[in-house]
C-alpha cells in the first residue's frame, strides 16, 4: 500500500520559493518603474522644448519670434485651444520633427491639433525661459528654466 502526497520538505520548498517570487514581484513594483521611465520621457521632452526655444531665439536675434506672440509672463500650456499658447507652428518642422507631448496626458497630431501638456513661461524681469511638466508622476517636480 502506498500512500500519495506531497512530503512536509516539498511543501517547505514550494511555499519558499513562492514567497521569494512574491518579494521580487513587490520589490521592482512594474507600475513605479513606468512612471519613472515616463518622467525620464517628460525631462527629455521639456530641454528638447526649451533647446528648439532658444534655437529660434538665436535665428531671430536673441527674440523669439512666433505668430503666437511674445512667450507668456506666467506658466502657460501649449495647445491650440482658447487660453493656451499655441507655439507649435513656430517650432515644427523647421527646428523640431513634431511637438513633445506628455505621455500619459498630452497628444500630438498636426499643429492643428495638439496639446503638450507642458507649460512655458518668460520672466519679464530676468528674461529667462521656463518649461514645465504639470502632470508629473511620483510627485516629481519637471521643469527647467534656461
Amino acid at each position: 500500500m502506498t500512500k500519495r502526497g506531497f512530503t512536509l520538505i516539498e511543501l517547505l520548498i514550494v511555499i519558499g520559493i513562492i514567497a521569494i517570487l512574491m518579494a521580487l514581484v513587490i520589490a521592482v513594483n512594474p507600475a513605479k518603474q513606468f512612471a519613472q521611465a515616463r518622467n525620464t520621457q517628460r525631462w527629455a521632452h521639456i530641454n528638447s522644448i526649451l533647446s528648439v526655444v532658444y534655437q529660434n531665439m538665436v535665428d531671430n536675434g536673441g527674440n523669439f519670434t512666433c505668430v503666437a506672440g511674445a512667450l507668456p509672463a506666467s506658466a502657460t500650456n501649449m495647445a491650440v485651444a482658447s487660453g493656451n499658447y499655441n507655439i507649435c507652428s513656430c517650432l515644427v518642422p523647421t527646428y523640431v520633427a513634431a511637438m513633445p507631448f506628455d505621455p500619459t496626458t498630452g497628444s500630438y497630431t498636426s499643429c492643428t491639433t495638439y496639446d503638450s501638456k507642458y507649460t512655458v513661461m518668460q520672466d519679464a524681469t530676468t528674461k529667462r525661459i521656463t518649461v514645465a511638466a504639470p502632470d508629473a508622476e511620483l510627485s516629481a517636480t519637471i521643469s527647467m528654466t534656461r
